[in-house]
């Protein structure tokens, strides 16, 4: 039975510092994104590089109740979103996931089952979610690159520690698994079209994620 790592120490050497989406129209992604609500925590380039099917990656948003989920995932849909699965309780929670006019999967969850108060457009957390082959390998490899576990299950899924100023939290999820979660198909080719900053770099993981060194 895979069991879970307890918080690790906060002499993690390096962290996620920065994720910038490789977008086709930077100008519509950024007006997609202030509507979104997410402008201010991740960072749009442009790029070209073909890509096909699924980029292996998924950002979550994890919020304060079901009112805030459908709050977030309808101002996607207004500002051009296609919805991947509807919003729909389940045992962990109620979460739902859209697919933004650039390419890039969003998920948006709480793990609240019924509503304290009015929706807000407050984010507790963003999660960026690599769906890579091998969890263990792919873990391995990052703490090999100074990154602290914060959270293991196995080969399932592992979560590393994150500085108070980083805006997104790193997690490793198995691909297929994640493109299940998603309801997406799995397979999928070319450029993930992301690169995350960090307080090491550049590198590129076993899955082709790229790093580059903090601006």
């Amino acid at each position: 039975m895979a069991t879970t790592a307890s918080t690790a120490s906060a002499a993690s050497t390096a962290s996620l510092t920065s994720v910038t989406l490789e977008v086709a129209d930077v100008e519509s992604a950024q007006r997609f994104y202030s509507a979104f609500g997410v402008a201010t925590r991740i960072g749009l380039r442009a790029s070209e590089a073909p890509s096909t099917g699924f980029r292996g990656f998924t950002l979550a948003l994890t919020v304060s109740g079901p009112a805030t989920v459908d709050s977030f995932l309808q101002a996607a849909i207004d500002a051009g979103a296609t919805v991947l699965k509807p919003a729909a309780r389940s045992l962990w929670g109620y979460g739902g996931v859209v697919q933004a006019p650039d390419g890039t999967v969003w998920k948006v969850a709480t793990s609240a089952k019924k509503d304290a108060g009015p929706a807000t457009r407050e984010i507790d957390e963003i999660v960026l979610l690599l769906g890579v082959e091998d969890v263990k390998a792919a873990k391995q490899f990052y703490v090999g690159r100074g990154l602290a576990v914060a959270r293991s299950f196995g080969g399932k899924y592992a979560e590393f520690a994150a500085d108070e100023g980083s805006p997104v939290k790193l997690a490793l999820y198995k691909r297929r698994g994640l493109a299940k979660d998603l309801g997406v198909r799995a397979d999928g080719t070319g450029s993930h079209r992301i690169v995350l900053g960090c307080t090491t770099g550049p590198f590129t993981d076993p899955d082709g994620f790229r790093w580059q060194a903090a601006a």
